[in-house]
């Protein structure tokens, strides 16, 4: 894992599509703005957590397959 410190309205690029943005800085929470085409999937890793698991019940995906 690449670990990268950022300041509020610094950024990170990730390829030439995705740029993820500090927005906000408070107690525990960082809150990221994500630039990216609508044809790239961003989701919070519990949703997408979610929809694998619901996939793999309806028989879509094998446990642990990316979609």
């Amino acid at each position: 894992m690449l670990v990268l410190s950022r300041k509020r309205d610094e950024s990170i690029c990730i390829g030439d599509q995705v740029l993820v943005t500090v927005v906000d800085v408070g107690g525990d929470k960082v809150r990221l703005g994500v630039t990216a085409p609508l044809t790239i999937s961003v989701d919070r890793q519990e949703v997408r957590d979610a929809k694998h698991a619901r996939a793999a019940a309806e028989g879509g995906l094998e446990e642990g397959e990316r979609a």
